[in-house]
């Protein structure tokens, strides 16, 4: 689990493609690795990888064939920089909102925007000030595209989105039918119970 705040600005050092996955070696920027092991995770712009090596300045990942293919990370080059973060532990502030590192596909992701709701954006924290059919729009402050990568985008890069995990929970219970006469957990029943305006 990560929190989407961005810790260090890395850089990508090598990549080394094979039939079915390639192996990134990432130089880490100001990414504190003391207290990395082998096998620890490490979100890099988004999606939550693998540590297979490091030393006190990078550490590489190795990345499968899917996950080139359906994030960013398929485009990415030599000198490219990414957005780490370092798996939470239980003691760490949760400054942004609960980011697991799955990142969603598009056409069916409009229904979990809400506006003031969280949405991870190549892996930082934002809220949605406004949400239109299948487009929301965020605020940015100066800080947050100075400290990250999305302050180098353009008008029409692909971005790495995943939504909030409570949004996507809420829509499990909500259609999930315990019992077979089909009064599971409904719309009626969370206005019944008050937890819905009428």
């Amino acid at each position: 689990m990560f929190t989407g705040i961005i810790q260090a600005l890395g850089k990508i050092s090598r990549i080394d493609k094979s039939a079915d996955s390639a192996r990134i070696e990432i130089s880490a920027g100001g990414l504190d690795l003391g207290d990395v092991k082998l096998g620890d995770s490490i979100a890099v712009s988004g999606p939550c990888l693998t540590v297979i090596e490091f030393d006190a300045d990078s550490f590489a990942v190795d990345v499968s064939t899917e996950t080139l293919e359906r994030t960013t990370l398929g485009s990415k080059r030599v000198g490219t920089a990414v957005n780490l973060e370092k798996a939470l532990r239980l003691s760490d502030r949760l400054g942004g909102h609960l980011v697991s590192g799955r990142v969603d596909a598009p056409q069916a992701l409009a229904k979990y925007f809400a506006e003031k709701g969280s949405v991870s954006v190549d892996g930082v924290s934002l809220t949605v000030n406004a949400v239109s059919g299948t487009t929301f729009e965020l605020m940015i402050i100066p800080h947050t595209l100075q400290e990250t990568t999305l302050g180098s985008l353009a008008g029409g890069d692909p971005v790495n989105l995943e939504i909030d995990l409570v949004a996507r929970y809420l829509e499990r219970l909500s259609s999930y039918d315990t019992n077979p006469a089909g009064t599971g957990l409904t719309a009626e029943t969370l206005r019944r119970s008050g937890f819905t305006e009428n």
